[in-house]
C-alpha cells in the first residue's frame, strides 16, 4: 500500500477509535495512528544475552514496509538486573538500539516489560524488580516521542490475581508518571490478560493515557493444540472455522468493545495467533489469524500478532522471507 493510502487508513481508525470511545479517550485515541497493526519481536532472540541475534535492523524496514505501524518489544528486563537492581548498562543499550532502529523505519515501540512468569510466582519480588525496572527505564526515555510506549507488565496470572495486580498497577504508573506524565502506557487484566477480566481490572479514573490490552488465544485447545509448554503438546487435530466459531469470536470481542465503551478506553489486542508447529493445516491457521485481526478491525481496537519468529512466525529466519499467507491474512490490503 502507498505510504498517504496508508496513513489516511490510520487518521480513519483513530476517527473510529473517538467516535466508539468518546472524548475522554481522546489523549490515549490521539497516538491510535501510531497503534494500530503490530507484531511481537524480539523476545526469544540470543540479540539480548550476547548471542548472534536473528533479528536485524534491516528487519524493522521490512516490517514497515509490510504495512505494521508498530513492534511490541518483549523485555525480559529482570534477568539483567544485578544484585542492587541495577539494570546492566550494556542491555540498556541493546533496548537503546531496537527503540532507536525501529524509529528510524517509521515504526511505533510498545517496550513490554515479559518478566510475567517470575511475577506470578512470587509478587513481594515482582513489586521490587518491577520498581527498579521502570525507575530506570522511564527517565531514559522520558524525551522519547509519543510513539513510544511502556507496558507495565505483560499477562499477570497466578499468584498475581486481580487483587494483588490492581494494588500492584498505581505504585508501578506513580513510577512511569514522575518523569512520563503523558505517555502511552499500557496495562492488562490478570488471568493472562484474558478479556474475560476486564471487569475486575481498576484503573485511575483520571489518567486517560492508558491502553488497555488483552490477549486472546480462545479456543486454546486449537491455537496451542501440539506447543510443548502446554498439557496439550500431544492433542492433535482440532479444528477452526465453523460458523458457530465465528459467531464466539464476534460475541467475546463485542464484550471488550462493551468495557471498552463503558469506561472509554481504548483497547489493543496485544496477542493472538494459532501455534504453527502442530501439524494444523495452514490455511485454517490463516483463516483464524485473519478472522482475529478483522474483528479487532471492525471493533476498533488496535492488534499486535505474536510473533514475529520463533514460533507462530509471520517471518521465515531460515527463509529470510516473510510466511506470505501469515502476513497477508494480517494485512489484507497487501492482496
Amino acid at each position: 500500500m502507498k505510504r498517504n493510502g496508508f496513513k489516511a487508513m490510520l487518521a480513519g481508525a483513530a476517527a473510529a477509535l473517538l467516535a466508539t470511545f468518546g472524548a475522554g479517550s481522546a489523549q490515549a485515541a490521539d497516538r491510535a495512528p501510531e497503534f494500530r497493526r503490530g507484531v511481537n519481536v524480539l523476545g526469544y532472540d540470543p540479540y539480548w544475552k550476547g548471542g548472534e541475534a536473528r533479528f536485524k535492523a534491516r528487519h524493522f524496514a521490512e516490517i514497515r514496509r509490510a504495512g505494521f505501524d508498530f513492534v511490541r518489544v518483549n523485555l525480559f528486563a529482570f534477568g539483567h538486573l544485578d544484585s542492587k537492581d541495577r539494570l546492566d548498562p550494556e542491555w540498556l543499550k541493546k533496548v537503546d538500539w531496537v527503540v532507536r532502529e525501529a524509529r528510524k523505519a517509521g515504526l511505533g515501540v510498545i517496550l513490554d516489560e515479559h518478566d510475567f512468569d517470575a511475577c506470578s510466582n512470587d509478587v513481594t519480588m515482582c513489586r521490587a524488580k518491577l520498581r527498579a525496572v521502570w525507575s530506570q527505564l522511564a527517565p531514559r526515555y522520558r524525551s522519547a516521542p509519543s510513539s513510544v510506549a511502556f507496558e507495565l507488565l505483560n499477562e499477570p496470572h497466578a499468584k498475581l490475581d486481580a487483587d494483588a495486580w490492581n494494588a500492584l498497577i498505581p505504585d508501578i504508573l506513580a513510577i512511569v508518571r514522575a518523569t512520563n506524565p503523558v505517555r502511552t502506557v499500557i496495562i492488562g487484566p490478570t488471568s493472562w490478560n484474558a478479556y474475560r477480566e476486564l471487569p475486575g481490572l481498576k484503573l485511575p479514573e483520571k489518567d486517560r493515557n492508558i491502553l488497555v490490552t488483552f490477549h486472546y488465544y480462545d479456543p486454546f485447545r486449537f491455537t496451542h493444540q501440539g506447543a510443548s509448554w502446554t498439557d496439550l503438546k500431544e492433542l492433535r487435530g482440532v479444528t477452526w472455522g465453523s460458523d458457530a466459531d465465528l459467531a464466539q469470536l464476534r460475541e467475546d470481542f463485542g464484550k471488550v468493545a462493551q468495557w471498552a465503551r463503558a469506561n472509554r478506553r481504548p483497547i489493543l489486542l496485544g496477542e493472538f495467533g494459532a501455534y504453527d508447529k502442530s501439524g494444523t493445516p495452514e490455511a485454517m491457521r490463516v483463516a483464524y489469524t485473519a478472522a482475529v485481526a478483522r474483528e479487532a478491525e471492525r471493533q476498533g481496537f488496535a492488534f499486535a500478532y505474536w510473533q514475529f519468529d520463533g514460533d507462530f512466525i509471520a517471518w521465515d529466519m531460515s527463509r529470510d522471507a516473510w510466511v506470505a499467507p501469515i502476513r497477508d491474512a494480517l494485512l489484507p490490503a497487501r492482496r
